[in-house]
């Protein structure tokens, strides 16, 4: 069964109503490897600049290949940005860690990372509580208004349960037509636009 998305409208494209725990959806025809096609979810939209990680961009890596002490544990990483590709951030469903930061709908950024790594070692985390990123997608300060006045992304809501969810076929396609109208039309765009 497919998750729900909510609907927005229009409307809500405008830079200064981009909230923290919100998705961007890339247009089709935004250019660039990394954010083709890309669901972003947001973590920190302010004066300052907008901080994400894309979420349907996995790696052919685990975190057992990262981190030797994490030997067995199976986790998949995912790019989440072209920021600071060399550091790993993490969002999770586990508020028992401390430190982090609370998202919208139960969802937390960061945290005890020692706390984390013992849980992932002792396998009391789930595949769904989870979810690991090398890298990650920012913006310096109106620099995100400008692009969605540019319409190269859109804004919708997304729940934890597809956040986190282990499989991210047809993400960027059910985000795009949630937002329901032309943009259903835009989600079966062709990625080759040759192709049509």
């Amino acid at each position: 069964m497919k998750e729900q998305f909510q609907y927005l409208s229009r409307t809500r494209h405008d830079g200064n109503r981009v909230k923290a725990g919100q998705v961007l959806i890339a247009d089709p025809l935004l250019q660039g490897s990394m954010f083709n096609r890309s669901v972003i979810y947001m973590v920190e939209h302010n004066d300052r600049g907008s901080v994400g990680f894309v979420l349907n961009k996995p790696l052919p890596h685990t975190m057992a290949g990262l981190l030797h002490a994490l030997k067995g544990v199976e986790c998949l990483l995912y790019a989440g940005g072209p920021v600071e590709p060399n550091r790993l951030y993490y969002l999770h469903r586990l508020p028992e860690i401390g430190g982090m930061r609370v998202l919208p709908g139960e969802i937390y950024w960061g945290g005890d990372s020692k706390m984390l790594m013992r849980m992932l070692r002792d396998e009391k985390v789930q595949p769904n509580e989870v979810r690991f990123f090398v890298g990650y997608s920012g913006w310096g300060s109106g620099q995100l208004k400008e692009e969605l006045e540019e319409h190269s992304w859109f804004v919708g809501d997304m729940g934890a349960d597809r956040v986190f969810s282990p499989s991210i076929e047809g993400l960027w396609s059910d985000a795009m037509s949630a937002l329901g109208g032309q943009y259903c039309i835009r989600a079966v765009f062709p990625e080759d636009p040759m192709m049509n």
